[in-house]
């Protein structure tokens, strides 16, 4: 088990992907440059700087766990969700709208990586 964490913790991630979890987690936080009108109106409080962290050591492990050598895009969006949905919350507002946080996060990861992506 503790050999599976060095190797976790060792595997390189490329600085797109670095970026790419910095921006979303920046993102999904009300207020922050990066943060979109959804977020803003939508989002009572977002993730802190260990969200990034998490999310650095899950997409790892799902690459890794897949048999690759270094995480992706695809693994930032699949793991955004389980990873920012307890580290947010939704105003009272946008309850009382029917938004939920799970689409919050999916349109904000999509347009990360997105971005991302054409850069």
């Amino acid at each position: 088990m503790l050999a599976a964490q060095t190797v976790l913790r060792r595997m390189p991630v490329g600085d797109a992907v670095v970026e790419m979890i910095l921006d979303l987690v920046r993102a999904c936080r009300p207020g922050e440059a990066e943060a979109g009108a959804r977020v803003n109106d939508a989002v009572s409080w977002g993730p802190g700087p260990r969200a990034a962290q998490a999310l650095m050591l899950t997409v790892r492990a799902r690459a890794l766990l897949d048999g690759r050598l270094a995480p992706s895009a695809e693994d930032v969006r699949a793991l955004a969700r389980p990873v920012l949905s307890h580290r947010m919350a939704l105003s009272f507002a946008a309850r009382a709208r029917g938004e939920s946080l799970m689409g919050v996060i999916d349109s904000v990861a999509a347009q990360v990586t997105r971005i991302e992506a054409a850069a």
